[in-house]
């Protein structure tokens, strides 16, 4: 037996927090091995030492000396006593790797939970088809817990560790989990905190969601070399890819559980870039996307794919009496309503939303539990109109390279139809409840039956450029030299030598909070408007300043010219050859002491006889 590796834990102050930390590896491995999908686990069962032996016996068979196992486990050392008590939890990990191949034996752990000695044993075995088990016996390993010299420490140790086999995958080096994966099970018991939300994929089978992503993936990932939108391509092409394969299995398990072979119509509200309607499509699925405005994308999907441009607003004229499932993937100010929709637009109709943007029916949600996250209290905000609206809802945590993973599932009704008409009568209440919160005196003005709601307001068809770019060019010079002059005036003795030969004043800083109070308040209402305000039109001018841990300077472009750009650790690449000279250098107009770089050195035009190819 190896030599343990060891982490010092002291900040733990019981054995309990072992179990959750080993939770985390044993039910979500994929969180620190990036090449696993997941696994599937048998229900766990607590036996006594006799009981262990008789499990192991009959999973594992003789293929291994049981003596040596007990020795491993401590499992020669019986208490009577805490025999009576169920010493040990057994349970069985089937490991679910990215790519799987076809032909491939399962790749499985028999998980053995010493509650006594708390310690946590692994033991691999492989299992073919046709069920023959071969036993891992190389790569038996055990992580534990224990208190010496009134200290916790964790410890990781390998059976045979000279005889350890690795296939990067199912099989970790034996040194990855020495400096990768003890490390974090050291940082997870400290933190010792369970998640706001459910663990990934749980309402549905992860190898069959596995298997369907590599497919999936391998099918659309051309997209990515021809998406013609502003976007990123690989984030948002593999995301609905992943968004995609989750409602393919969701609806292939609940036709299995139908006994159905015809393939669910979907409809997806607010569908954007439209790639999702677009997979869904292809992969036999009758429906379409519906978006306020078109995108440039969709012209590239051919005729197979039913997109339409159209303002959904709730009312009468947006029910699919006809459609199985709607669709809200990001829908903003439509999440919401998918749930009220789809209750009132027939019996047997169901949805899937994807929250983002914190909407209520008429407005931007407002929060009103600070002890809850605003995302987890918005996903409850949404289960509880989804609850309302009749449904039996569930959440779900999708696998796609995005902080908002948490999708809400409403797939049947909580009443009979033919309760219909009171149920309704409280969806309209709740809706005008809500209503209510948005108007300052509570009451509510009529609707007809036609329109659900007063005040919701559908997206613009025109999107909106707001990241200050669009500010009159003679607004954003006014800020900005208000700005730096008040920097260059903090602080005269802030200076430093330079080329020019003149002390350069490389002047002082300010929270931006501060630089609030430089302006006027008609200038603070324009910049209200845009994303970011007056954060994103300083960055926006990164010739004059640098905004780094809220605080805006003067750039020092001594420290950042184009030649030392390699040198310098910095996320901006240094700017093209062909962009250089187009704009006015700032400094050489306006800084006291002019520019601190020669003309030479300097990006920016000094002067406009040295302009090239000038622009705004």
């Amino acid at each position: 037996m190896s030599q343990p590796s060891e982490i010092n834990m002291t900040d733990i102050r019981s054995a309990d927090s072992l179990w959750s930390a080993a939770d985390v590896w044993i039910k979500k491995p994929h969180v620190v091995n990036k090449r696993l999908c997941g696994v599937t686990e048998t229900e766990y069962r607590d036996v006594d030492t006799a009981g262990l032996i008789q499990i192991l016996s009959s999973l594992l068979g003789t293929s291994i000396k049981n003596s040596d196992i007990y020795m491993f486990l401590h499992a020669d050392i019986v208490d009577k006593e805490l025999e009576t008590a169920g010493r040990w939890c057994v349970g069985v990990r089937t490991i679910i790797p990215k790519v799987n191949k076809a032909g491939e034996c399962l790749y499985k752990e028999v998980i053995i939970k010493d509650i006594v000695g708390h310690a946590v044993t692994f033991i691999p075995f492989e299992e073919t088809g046709v069920g023959q088990v071969t036993v891992k016996s190389s790569n038996f390993y055990q992580i534990q817990l224990q208190l010496k010299s009134e200290e916790w420490l964790l410890s990781l140790h390998a059976m045979t560790p000279e005889q350890w086999c690795s296939d990067g995958v199912a099989y970790p080096k034996l040194s990855w989990l020495r400096t990768k994966l003890l490390p974090k099970l050291s940082r997870w018991a400290m933190k010792s905190r369970t998640s706001e939300f459910k663990s990934t994929l749980s309402l549905i089978p992860v190898e069959k969601y596995s298997i369907l992503y590599q497919q999936l993936k391998e099918k659309y990932k051309e997209l990515v070399k021809v998406w013609p939108e502003v976007t990123d391509p690989e984030k948002f092409v593999f995301e609905d890819v992943a968004i995609a394969t989750y409602l393919l299995v969701l609806w292939g398990e609940e036709r299995a559980e139908k006994g159905t072979t015809t393939k669910q119509s979907f409809v997806d509200l607010g569908c954007g870039n439209g790639l999702l309607v677009h997979i869904l499509n292809n992969e036999g699925h009758p429906g379409k996307g519906m978006d306020i405005r078109k995108r440039k994308i969709w012209d590239m999907y051919g005729p197979g794919t039913h997109l339409e441009e159209n303002a959904i607003t709730p009312s009468n004229d947006f029910l699919f009496p006809a459609t199985d499932w709607l669709i809200g993937n990001h829908s903003d100010e439509l999440t919401p309503w998918i749930p009220v929709i789809a209750a009132r637009s027939s019996y047997s109709c169901r949805y899937f939303v994807l929250p983002c943007c914190f909407f209520d029916f008429c407005g931007k949600y407002q929060r009103r539990q600070c002890k809850k996250s605003q995302y987890k209290e918005y996903i409850d905000f949404i289960i509880d109109v989804s609850t309302s609206c009749g449904f039996y809802t569930e959440e779900d945590c999708l696998r796609i390279p995005s902080t908002k993973r948490v999708c809400i599932i409403g797939k049947g009704r909580r009443y009979r139809e033919a309760e219909e008409a009171l149920v309704e009568k409280q969806r309209s209440d709740y809706i005008r409840r809500r209503e209510a919160l948005f108007t300052s005196s509570g009451n509510i003005s009529s609707t007809t039956a036609h329109d659900w709601v007063n005040g919701f307001q559908p997206r613009e068809k025109k999107e909106t450029i707001r990241n200050c770019a669009a500010l009159p060019r003679d607004f954003v010079d006014a800020v900005v030299l208000r700005v730096a002059k008040t920097l260059l005036s903090l602080t005269e003795k802030n200076t430093d030598s330079s080329n020019c030969g003149d002390a350069w004043n490389t002047g002082g800083s300010l929270l931006i909070s501060e630089v609030v109070y430089l302006l006027d308040q008609s200038s603070l209402q324009a910049l209200k408007k845009e994303c970011g305000g007056l954060q994103t039109l300083l960055k926006n001018n990164h010739q004059v300043f640098r905004v780094e841990g809220g605080r805006v300077f003067i750039r020092d472009w001594r420290t950042h010219t184009p030649a030392q750009s390699s040198m310098v650790t910095s996320k901006r690449k240094p700017p093209p050859s062909g962009a250089l000279k187009t704009r006015l250098c700032w400094f050489h107009a306006h800084h006291p002491n002019g520019c601190p770089l020669p003309r030479e050195d300097c990006a920016f035009a000094h002067g406009k006889t040295d302009l090239k190819n000038p622009r705004r």
